[in-house]
């Protein structure tokens, strides 16, 4: 069964769930929904695959993997990212804005005129402005958090108020029409929310038994709280320089 007839059945089934067999004419093939995902050099792969993977559940009408220029995206992992579509060839309107996270790759895209200017446009009249990771400092450079509850991956979180955001620390957070996830993997939960909410949570769950997404992690050490002490340190320790550079960058754009 290939991706797209699994979707089908997916949809199908989520249409005819409580309904006789013979209940009416057979659902849609495919969604209606509009969704750019932008990429951009160095980004986080898992940011954006978690969410690319849930969305596709939906068979919405257009799935774009959107970069400034039509060559190839290479993630910070080395990854390859063929671009399905540039900045001008999103029309406004869209369903879903999604941006992903990175580390150095996300600084330079937070300082990107081109980047910015793009998710500032769309993020007025899309329906839905979402980020995993360190994809909301994107969000917040463009203008589109001020207001508005978010979150971020931990070492960023609470860079967030200055652009004028609450920060959160929650795995997905959900204000209005801005849908923030935490970091990296809390993509798959943003994905699963975003698919709830654009149709309904029968379909969503659906597409999570689908995905068998039923986390069991190895270690308890997933967020700063629960990790080991030595191990917070450790990692914080790390990321110290990475974050004083985002404030940094963060103030400059304010």
């Amino acid at each position: 069964m290939t991706r797209r007839s699994l979707a089908t059945a997916v949809l199908a089934a989520a249409a005819t769930a409580g309904t006789g067999a013979h209940a009416g004419p057979p659902p849609p093939a495919r969604g209606k929904e509009r969704i750019a995902l932008l990429v951009y050099p160095g980004f986080t792969a898992l940011d954006l695959f978690g969410p690319h993977n849930m969305l596709s559940g939906l068979l919405p009408e257009k799935l774009d993997l959107v970069a400034r220029t039509p060559e190839p995206v290479t993630t910070d992992t080395g990854v390859k990212i063929l671009p399905s579509a540039t900045f001008a060839d999103i029309a406004p309107g869209l369903d879903v804005l999604f941006v992903p996270g990175g580390t150095k790759g996300t600084l330079a895209a937070m300082q990107d005129d081109a980047t910015r200017a793009f998710v500032a446009r769309h993020g007025e009249t899309a329906r839905y402005v979402t980020s995993v990771c360190t994809g909301s400092l994107i969000l917040g450079a463009a203008g589109l958090l001020r207001g508005y509850r978010a979150t971020s991956h931990w070492v960023t979180r609470e860079i967030l108020p200055e652009f004028g955001a609450e920060p959160v620390e929650a795995r997905v957070v959900v204000d209005r029409n801005r849908v923030t996830g935490a970091g990296v993997s809390a993509g798959l939960d943003l994905g699963l929310t975003l698919v709830g909410l654009l149709r309904d949570p029968g379909y969503a769950q659906r597409v999570q038994l689908v995905a068998e997404y039923d986390p069991h992690p190895p270690f308890d050490a997933g967020t700063p709280a629960k990790a080991p002490a030595d191990v917070t340190a450790d990692m914080r320790a790390m990321f110290a320089p990475f974050a004083a550079e985002a404030r940094k960058v963060a103030q400059a754009l304010k």
